[in-house]
């Protein structure tokens, strides 16, 4: 049995409408039907999921075999009556191979394989594997948990300072998500977004993160130079959607919030899902005088092409290539080739992942202005820079050159 789930439909349903995600169903139906063996059982489980029967087959990689195919098929372009999309599919893989399995246990065998590919990455298959059940479990439960986690009051936002290289003065912050589970403890973000993300989830609590990251810096400045920013991480999910605009507007006017001192951080997975889309948001946003900046910069294949094409002010150095620094030569020079490229495109760099003064040295030597990262500070909780700008500290104590690790990102 195939499990096959199409990864973007949600994306298409918010950018192009529910008309055409449902012509998109038809098509991805009829695309699979020309794709199974003569005598599979193709059949709509529900919504954008489909389950393919295959009889006969010799072996587990025969199953492989057909999943590929689909996986392959599936990715050629669907032209619908209103747009042309691309989309991807995950497809779990069950097999009986002489266990005496019921139906209802081999779907379930087969969700549970999905829901793997799914996790990690999209587009790909995973055969069903026991251990694969306890984890897909675990994940259930912490969806269903997921909806409830903001009435509750288990989430909330942790703020990491954006400091001057040189001198530690803070010039930001970068909101990030959190969620106390109150059994499991806190939830890695490397967890939390992709659940958020798969749960349709993804769209309420950005707009959340957005609105307290917006009020705590009306909070904050008071306090501050007028100058202080906030960055929040935003999602393809959200980009794409046709509300997103109107509520960036919405939560700038109800906060009192100067737009020039907010900045959307966006990754390269935001111009794959519609470029055409993405352009116009993030022109429309340039235009309410919010910043836009590229994230993980450095490790997406196209990302060059998209700073000739798209408003992006801030580029942000992926933290792999800080880590890198004095251990690997070519790290430096990938970084000075970000900075003078930034410089010649009057757009300005972050150092991400900071974590020693040797690093320190190394990014500000090759000319990044401001960074970020544990050797300046963790995430603080909104009323720890309440208390710190108040007391009028706009500078960062210099911390002892202890590297630290697990610097978690929305």
């Amino acid at each position: 049995m195939l499990f096959v789930d199409l990864d973007r439909l949600k994306t298409v349903n918010d950018t192009h409408g529910h008309a055409a995600g449902d012509e998109l169903l038809i098509s991805a139906g009829r695309r699979l039907t020309g794709l199974i063996r003569p005598g599979d059982t193709l059949g709509r489980l529900s919504g954008d999921e489909f389950v393919i029967l295959c009889e006969d087959l010799e072996d587990i990689e025969a199953a492989a075999t057909i999943a590929a195919r689909l996986l392959t098929g599936l990715a050629h372009p669907f032209v619908l009556s209103a747009t042309s999309v691309t989309i991807t599919a995950s497809i779990g893989i069950a097999h009986t191979q002489g266990r005496d399995r019921t139906p209802e246990e081999l779907l379930d065998d087969a969700d549970s394989a999905m829901y793997q590919a799914k996790r990690e990455g999209g587009n790909r298959q995973q055969v069903f594997d026991p251990q694969l059940k306890t984890v897909t479990d675990h994940h259930s439960e912490l969806e269903r948990d997921l909806h409830r986690a903001a009435a509750r009051g288990e989430l909330h936002t942790a703020y990491q300072p954006i400091v001057t290289t040189a001198d530690g003065h803070v010039t930001g912050f970068e909101a990030l998500l959190r969620w106390d589970h109150p059994a499991h403890g806190p939830i890695p973000p490397a967890t939390l977004i992709p659940l958020a993300e798969q749960s349709g989830l993804i769209q309420p609590l950005g707009t959340w993160v957005l609105q307290r990251a917006c009020t705590d810096l009306h909070r904050w400045q008071p306090h501050s130079a007028p100058q202080l920013g906030v960055a929040v991480n935003v999602s393809a999910h959200q980009l794409m959607s046709t509300r997103y605009l109107d509520t960036v507007s919405d939560v700038i006017d109800a906060t009192q919030t100067d737009p020039r001192t907010l900045t959307l951080e966006i990754t390269e997975s935001a111009f794959l899902a519609d470029e055409t889309r993405a352009l116009t948001v993030l022109t429309e946003l340039r235009r309410l005088g919010v910043k836009v900046a590229l994230d993980d910069f450095g490790t997406g294949y196209a990302a060059l092409n998209y700073l000739q094409k798209y408003p992006v002010d801030i580029l942000k150095v992926d933290r792999s290539f800080v880590a890198d620094l004095g251990a690997q030569p070519a790290a430096g020079v990938i970084i000075g080739a970000i900075v003078q490229l930034a410089r010649g495109l009057g757009m300005t760099v972050i150092a991400e992942g900071v974590e020693t003064a040797a690093q320190r040295q190394l990014v500000a030597d090759l000319g990044c202005t401001f960074s970020q990262g544990f050797y300046f500070a963790k995430a603080m909780p909104a009323q720890a820079i309440t208390t710190m700008l108040s007391r009028g500290h706009t500078r960062l104590p210099r911390p002892s050159d202890a590297t630290a690790t697990g610097v978690a990102v929305l």
